[in-house]
């Protein structure tokens, strides 16, 4: 688990700035959920033979003796809010929230303990076009941030019905080759054979790379839906790779997965992940309803930024006010209020501690303000204040008080 510094929270508020802007621009709303849930609702939704559940989770007996669980990710939780609070109930909802994850997990670059997450959801639409407006606006994301090394992988995991007669393959295929599996996987073949696909031991590459492909088995209703999603995508000009052994590391998911994946960022490729997940809601006790949604780890995305040459935004102050000598400081301190009531969104930041000019140039230059109000002892029985440009060479000024707040909304416009 790490600290977020200043020099980078930076980059993060506009990074999150800007994702936030995009999702609601396509009509979702924000939702905010607990950290803490009941330890059962994630074995239910993502899945007892899942390394989040077996290994990963952070769970614990409350005072009560309830096993409760640090959330690992997002989806389950926005399910439980939505049934709890009644917002699926002949309704359809587009929502996102966003906030720190859990799972115990080796850290390594982009991969912490304590991590975070953008999730995007659209509960009770069944189409392929809400599955690629999905796809489609976090395809904006990228274009608008300017990161290009990333690359759209997509599949089709079907209906869990349609899945029966490829677990039979899988387990068929992987039977035979038992004795070059590894202990995860033998132990998965007969509980969940989906779930080796989903191996990260490189020893098991080629062995999974000759298994069955989901594809040959989808249903035809599956089929028709991955075939519309593939034409929408196409329609909206958003390449993609068909990846048929593209699974997810969650039990939950059916018809459409994908992943955004970058081979910028070492062994750890997959960015933003997503899919369909129709029986979710109603596993976890709730009516039969579609829904599909992605997450997004916000990690990765800051370090994606940097690897596409993306800059941390600079500072938002726009003046620095410092004061030298006997009764500067309280006229000082009412003036930068008298700027921040009086011109809408100016970043003001007050010299405090005192300080010499020299020391306290700097720490106007430190902060990145734009121009620096200097009030003296001659300036305050002047009525005036000293309005020197830091980001230019232009030369300082002096303007008179009752004057500052009109010359300094022209200086900013």
């Amino acid at each position: 688990m790490n600290d977020i510094l200043p020099e980078i929270s930076a980059t993060w508020r506009y990074l999150e700035t800007t994702v936030q802007e995009i999702v609601q621009s396509y009509g979702y709303s924000e939702i905010r959920l607990p950290l803490l849930e009941h330890t059962d609702l994630f074995k239910r939704s993502i899945g007892e033979v899942t390394d989040i559940v077996e290994k990963e989770m952070y769970t614990f007996l409350d005072r009560n003796g309830e096993s409760l669980t640090l959330r690992p990710e997002a989806t389950a939780g926005m399910v439980r809010a939505g049934m709890t609070n009644g917002l699926f109930h002949n309704q359809k909802q587009k929502l996102w929230t966003s906030g720190p994850m859990f799972r115990y997990e080796k850290p390594q670059q982009g991969r912490y303990r304590q991590f975070h997450q953008f999730d995007v959801e659209a509960v009770g639409y069944d189409g392929p076009d809400v599955d690629a407006e999905l796809i489609t606006m976090s395809a904006r994301m990228w274009q608008r941030l300017g990161i290009s090394k990333i690359a759209l992988q997509i599949n089709s995991l079907g209906t869990p019905n349609g899945r029966r007669n490829y677990r039979e393959a899988l387990v068929k295929y992987f039977s035979g080759v038992k004795n070059a599996l590894d202990e995860d996987s033998i132990r998965r073949l007969e509980q969940n054979p989906l779930r080796i696909l989903d191996s990260k031991n490189p020893d098991m590459r080629s062995i999974i790379e000759a298994a069955p492909i989901m594809l040959d088995y989808l249903d035809e209703e599956s089929a028709h839906h991955f075939d519309g999603l593939k034409a929408l995508l196409d329609a909206a000009g958003v390449s993609y790779t068909v990846n048929p052994r593209l699974v997810r590391g969650l039990d939950y998911y059916s018809r459409t997965v994908f992943e955004w994946v970058t081979d910028a960022l070492g062994s750890q490729g997959a960015v933003c992940s997503g899919g369909r997940y129709d029986g979710l809601v109603e596993k976890l006790g709730g009516r039969a309803t579609p829904a599909v949604g992605w997450a997004m780890g916000i990690e990765r995305f800051v370090a994606l930024y940097g690897a596409c040459g993306g800059e941390s935004p600079t500072s938002d102050v726009d003046v620095y006010v410092a004061a030298l000598g006997d009764g500067t400081l309280e006229r000082a301190f009412a003036l930068a209020e008298e700027l921040r009531n009086s011109i809408k969104g100016i970043q003001v930041e007050l010299n405090l501690g005192s300080g010499s000019f020299k020391s306290q140039m700097k720490r106007a230059d430190k902060s990145g303000a734009r121009y620096a109000l200097i009030l003296g002892e001659q300036e305050l029985a002047d009525g005036c204040v000293g309005v020197k440009p830091m980001r230019s060479a232009d030369d300082q000024v002096s303007v008179a008080l009752d004057e500052l707040v009109a010359t300094l909304a022209r200086k900013l416009s």
